[in-house]
């Protein structure tokens, strides 16, 4: 008979042990190297929530992960796998760019929100693409999604090496856009609340990103399109039976996924740079995925493992800083672990959970 995991189990205990068996393998890889693993610890904890700085640096990469992983999450929701958020909000920063580029001079509220209409846009069209290829043509998202990634980093290079670069320099990148079009900083408002993040570029872009979360939840569970975008992806036969065309959902689905992962680029590209340059995405968007298989597709969970990547990002170049054995790569590394147990190993505890805390589920007719 199948059998459930209570919630508190499947969605805390679980992914819990997961992360403590990553970060128990890269203590002794840190011991391996000749380090104390927890003076390690208390070097990454420190750097990532220690001071100001670090937290405001720690809370701006997690605006990314929380981004990438809503794109990921909301793919899943209908059965797709999503690889392609780096590609989406490359061209979702595209749109950004070109935004800052030509509205400079527009009233600064509406070029800005212009600006965020344009990095859903972008990313929503590059999104669909893949969407629409497997739902009309049979291509699967997982290889259409990974050759977008490729072409669209191809395309950006072009354009920043021809077209949009700016006159009279050999840098790769676009003309500063005018302050009109800059995200507002949270520095000002957490200093005038007593709270000081320094120089970090945190930036207003977090707020967006948790208004995301709330919308995630709202549409996913609360309407009639994500109730039967989560029956396509349990079975598209039943939601086929039931009147429900998994060929539209795919192509939503895949459209709203991009649109997340193109606003990912409004953290950087208007938050923080100020301007268009390459590689500007960081390679969040792959993290997306662990970020979203830490979190079980839930925003709650992906704003919580979003904080744990950004902490590792942040408190990683502090380790890497005053521990020279550990350099970046190695910071890489445990990251890596992360994404392993949290994903390929996911299940690695479930057996001897289930032994100890699952219920038998109660059949259909005694439901009923």
């Amino acid at each position: 008979m199948p059998t459930k995991l209570p919630p508190w189990v499947n969605f805390g205990l679980l992914p819990l042990l997961n992360l403590g068996m990553a970060f128990l393998v890269a203590g002794l890889i840190v011991v391996v190297l000749g380090e104390n693993p927890f003076a390690a610890m208390r070097l990454l904890v420190f750097g990532a929530f220690g001071y100001g700085e670090a937290v405001g640096y720690t809370f701006f990469y997690a605006t990314n992960f929380i981004f990438t992983g809503l794109a990921v999450a909301l793919a899943f929701q209908c059965g797709l796998f999503n690889i392609g958020g780096e590609g989406q909000a490359y061209i979702g920063g595209l749109g950004v760019g070109l935004a800052g580029i030509w509205l400079g001079h527009w009233p600064a509220p509406i070029g800005l929100v212009v600006g965020i209409m344009a990095a859903a846009a972008f990313g929503g069209a590059w999104g669909f693409i893949p969407g629409w290829l497997q739902a009309r043509r049979g291509s699967h998202t997982v290889i259409t999604t990974i050759m977008l990634n490729f072409i669209a980093a191809s395309l950006m290079t072009y354009l920043l090496v021809n077209p949009l670069r700016r006159p009279g320099q050999q840098i790769p990148e676009s003309m500063t856009f005018d302050e009109r079009m800059w995200l507002p900083q949270l520095s000002t408002v957490l200093r005038d609340l007593g709270y000081d993040i320094g120089r970090s570029p945190l930036n207003a872009a977090l707020l967006l990103a948790l208004v995301c979360c709330v919308l995630y939840w709202l549409f996913i569970w609360k309407t009639r399109a994500g109730y039967e975008m989560r029956v396509v992806g349990r079975s598209e036969p039943a939601a086929v039976y039931g009147g429900i065309s998994p060929a539209r959902q795919i192509m939503i689905a895949m459209t709203l996924s991009g649109a997340l992962a193109g606003l990912m680029s409004l953290n950087e590209v208007l938050g923080a740079q100020h301007r268009l340059t390459l590689g500007f995405t960081g390679g969040y968007g792959f993290v997306g995925i662990a970020v979203a298989l830490m979190g079980r597709n839930h925003p709650i969970g992906i704003v919580l493992a979003a904080l744990l990547f950004g902490a590792l990002y942040q408190g990683g170049s502090e380790l890497a800083f005053d521990m020279p054995k550990i350099n970046k790569d190695m910071v890489v590394v445990i990251q890596g672990l992360v994404i392993l147990f949290a994903g390929a190993l996911e299940h690695m505890f479930r057996p001897w959970l289930e032994a100890r805390f699952a219920r038998p589920a109660l059949p259909a007719a005694a439901v009923a």
